[in-house]
């Protein structure tokens, strides 16, 4: 695959959801085919990145961690220059890559991440955080590309009904994939990393143009490093 940019998908969602798991998993099944980059936020450590370096899914250079310094939101929605920044380093520097996975830092279900900074995007709930939370909704469980509930097999103890969830996020998404796995047994990530692929593919045929269902616009193939955009 080519473009003249990588495919930049954000993947937020509550702390504790799993985000940096997944994307841990995701590396361990795309990395073999497709060139990637992570850019990692956390308000004031690189927790993140540190664990995803120690997990050793990519070689260390290919993971950038922001430090936001303010709230999670802010920086993926508001003002994200430092993330327009960190992603851009780490193509001029690591490129050419194809996929570059930016992580929010954990955040409320009012989270998505700027047109200008993810041209498509990943939130992530998981069933601890309790199974109303797909019925509630909120921008990024109702109109996130893709919804993940995660932690399946944390369900029988936390007293979740994963189906109830699915449908309740079903019901809210309309047509939007909801992928409810378990990071601990088979299929893994598999489902989400497919998911990845057939982005990565429309990608490259659309010539660096995705539609983003979380904003309702177009992705422009250019973002300026000081763009300032509000979702």
């Amino acid at each position: 695959m080519s473009a003249e940019r990588a495919l930049r998908i954000g993947i937020g969602g509550p702390v504790g959801s799993g985000k940096s798991s997944l994307i841990a998993a995701l590396c361990r099944e795309l990395a073999a085919e497709v060139a990637l980059g992570v850019v990692t936020n956390d308000i004031y450590t690189t927790e993140d990145a540190e664990f995803l370096r120690s997990e050793g899914v990519l070689a260390s250079r290919r993971i950038a961690a922001v430090r936001t310094g303010c709230c999670p939101h802010t920086a993926i929605r508001d003002d994200i220059t430092i993330n327009l920044e960190a992603v851009e380093e780490l193509e001029r520097d690591q490129g050419p890559l194809e996929l570059v996975l930016v992580e929010s830092g954990g955040d409320n279900l009012t989270a998505i991440f700027s047109p200008a900074l993810a041209d498509v995007q990943i939130f992530v709930i998981d069933v601890a955080g309790g199974d109303d939370i797909p019925r509630k909704g909120g921008p990024g469980v109702a109109r996130a590309d893709l919804l993940v509930i995660n932690k399946t097999d944390l369900a029988p103890y936390v007293g979740s009904d994963v189906q109830r969830m699915i449908a309740d996020a079903t019901e809210r998404r309309g047509s939007l994939p909801v992928h409810a796995l378990s990071l601990t047994s088979a299929p893994y990530a598999q489902p989400v990393a497919a998911w990845i692929r057939t982005q990565l593919g429309a990608f490259v045929r659309a010539g660096g143009h995705l539609h983003s269902s979380a904003t309702g616009a177009p992705v422009p193939h250019h973002s300026h490093p000081h763009a300032h955009a509000h979702g």
